[in-house]
C-alpha cells in the first residue's frame, strides 16, 4: 500500500515557548510550506506515525533526534558562547551532539541570525552610530554572501525525508524587488533660492565650473537635470512595476537630510504620479533617529501627498538600533521595512533572502512587523568595495544565483541619482537592467 504524502511534521519540545514557534514558523511554515504541530506530550510523540523530530535534551529513539541549545527555552538576552562546528564545509555554530541527526543546532542558529541577537549586545558602531559590518558573525565566518538560514531549511529537509520518505515540502518560486532611495530628487532644479544660491557659491569657490555649467544648462531647460531618473526606471519597468518600490525621503533639511522641501508642488506632483504607478514607502530622515517625533510627522506629509497610508519604510543611510528602530515604526503604523542589509559589504546581513516577521528580543515576542532584507546597494559596490559596472555585475549575478538556489527574494537597493549614466555613475544603467533581464529569468524558469 502506497504511503501517504505529509507536508506536516511533529516536533517535540520539553516547552513551547515565543522563541521555538517563531523559529521552528519560519524554517518550516515560511521557508519549506509545511504544517507544524508542537506537543510536550512524550507518548503523543512516540505514537505518532508522522514524520516527526525530538528537540529536546533527551532523546527518546523514535522520530529524529536533535540535542537542543538552550537559547531557545530562554526569556533573556545574554552572552552566547559560540562553538564552531564544521558542516558541508562551513563553520556554523551551536554544536549538538553525537545522536543528533545534525551537529549543530540549525534552530538556534536561525534564532540568533535573524532576531540579530548580536545587535543588541556590541557596543561596536561605525561613524553613523550603526553596527560594524565587519563584527557580523557570518562576516566572520566568510558565510555573509549566503542565505545560511534558508539552506539550513533545506539541509533539515533533505535529512526529514531520508527517514520518512513521504515527507513533502512546497517548493516557493524566486522573486524580486527593485528597490529605489530618492534622497535627493533633483541635482539643480526646483531647490528653494538660499539652496540654490549657497550651492552656486561653493562650487565657485572651489572652482568647480563643469558643474556650474551643467546648473545653467538645467536651469535655461536645454538639459534634463541629471538626478531626474524617474521616466528610465519607469519605462526600463513597463510591465513589471510590481518589482518596483521607492522611498521617499520628505524630512527637514538638515546635514544630512538634503531633499527637495515637502512643500515644492514640482516635489508633490513627483510623489502623486510615483505613487499611482508603483509601490511608494517613506525613508525617515537621518534626524528622526534622534527625534522619534519627526518619523510620524514625516509620514503624514506622504500620506497626505499620496493620499494614501504609508506602511513601507527604510532608514535612511540604513540607521538601525535595535530594538528601538523596529520598534519605533510599528507604534506609527508602519508593516514592512527594508532596511536590514549591509552598508559597507554585499550579502546577507540577517542569513536569509526570506521576508520575516521581527522578534523583539528586548520583550521576548515575535511582532507583526515584516522584516525584507536587501543583498546589494549601489554605494556599496561602487565607493565601498571600489567595484567598476562589470566588476558589480558579477558579484550581483552571483548574488542572484544563490537567492535562486532556494527560490528567495532578491532585492536589491539603488538611488535615482546613480541611474543617471553619466559621470561617476557612468555604465550602470547596463547593471540595473541586468537585474531585471535575470530576475524575470529565474522567475519564470
Amino acid at each position: 500500500m502506497e504511503k501517504i504524502h505529509h507536508s506536516t511534521i511533529l516536533i517535540f519540545v520539553p516547552e513551547i515557548t515565543p522563541r521555538v514557534e517563531y523559529t521552528f514558523d519560519i524554517i518550516f511554515k515560511t521557508i519549506l510550506g509545511t504544517e507544524l504541530i508542537f506537543t510536550t506530550n512524550t507518548d503523543e510523540f512516540l505514537q505518532s506515525d508522522l514524520p516527526k523530530i525530538n528537540y529536546s535534551q533527551t532523546n527518546f529513539s523514535s522520530g529524529l533526534f536533535l540535542k537542543a541549545n538552550d537559547l531557545l527555552f530562554q526569556k533573556s538576552i545574554f552572552d552566547q558562547e559560540l562553538e564552531l562546528v564544521e558542516y558541508q564545509q562551513m563553520q556554523l555554530f551551536f554544536p549538538t551532539s553525537g545522536d543528533s541527526f545534525l551537529p549543530f543546532d540549525p534552530f538556534a542558529c536561525a534564532f540568533y541570525l535573524v532576531t540579530r541577537y548580536e545587535e543588541y549586545l556590541s557596543e561596536s558602531t561605525d561613524e553613523h552610530e550603526r553596527f560594524t559590518d565587519s563584527e557580523n558573525i557570518l562576516v566572520r565566518l566568510g558565510l555573509h554572501q549566503k542565505p545560511i538560514v534558508d539552506l539550513m531549511a533545506y539541509w533539515l529537509a533533505e535529512k526529514i525525508s531520508v527517514q520518512f520518505p513521504e515527507f513533502k515540502i512546497h517548493r516557493r518560486s524566486f522573486q524580486f524587488v527593485t528597490s529605489i532611495d530618492i534622497d535627493n530628487a533633483w541635482a539643480f532644479k526646483n531647490k528653494s533660492l538660499p539652496v540654490s544660491l549657497g550651492a552656486i557659491t561653493k562650487a565657485v569657490f572651489h572652482g568647480r565650473w563643469n558643474e556650474l555649467k551643467q546648473r545653467l544648462v538645467v536651469f535655461i531647460g536645454l538639459q534634463k537635470d541629471p538626478y531626474d531618473t524617474y521616466k528610465y526606471i519607469l519605462d526600463t519597468y513597463k510591465g513589471w512595476l510590481n518589482h518596483i518600490l521607492f522611498f521617499i525621503l520628505i524630512g527637514d533639511r538638515d546635514r544630512y537630510d538634503k531633499n527637495i522641501s515637502f512643500r515644492n508642488k514640482y516635489f508633490r506632483q513627483l510623489i502623486t504620479y510615483l505613487s499611482s504607478v508603483c509601490d511608494v514607502g517613506i525613508h525617515p530622515s537621518y534626524a528622526s533617529n534622534y527625534k522619534p517625533w519627526l518619523f510620524e510627522t514625516e509620514k503624514e506629509r506622504l500620506e497626505d501627498i499620496m493620499q494614501k497610508p504609508v506602511t513601507k519604510s527604510r532608514q535612511h543611510f540604513l540607521k538601525l538600533k535595535m530594538p528601538q528602530t523596529y520598534q519605533q515604526l510599528q507604534k506609527a503604523g508602519v508593516t514592512d521595512d527594508y532596511t536590514m542589509g549591509f552598508a559597507s559589504l554585499v550579502g546577507f546581513r540577517a542569513g536569509t533572502c526570506t521576508a520575516f516577521n521581527f522578534f523583539d528580543l528586548s520583550r521576548n515576542q515575535r511582532t507583526e512587523l515584516m522584516i525584507h532584507s536587501f543583498q546589494t546597494m549601489d554605494v556599496t559596490l561602487k565607493n565601498y568595495l571600489k567595484m567598476d559596472p562589470e566588476q558589480a555585475w558579477l558579484q550581483i549575478e552571483k548574488l542572484m544565483l544563490e537567492v535562486k538556489n532556494v527560490n528567495g527574494t532578491f532585492v536589491s537597493l539603488w538611488h535615482n541619482e546613480s541611474l543617471k549614466d553619466s559621470g561617476q555613475w557612468l555604465g550602470w544603467r547596463k547593471v540595473f537592467e541586468q537585474i531585471l533581464e535575470k530576475g524575470l529569468k529565474y522567475a519564470n524558469d
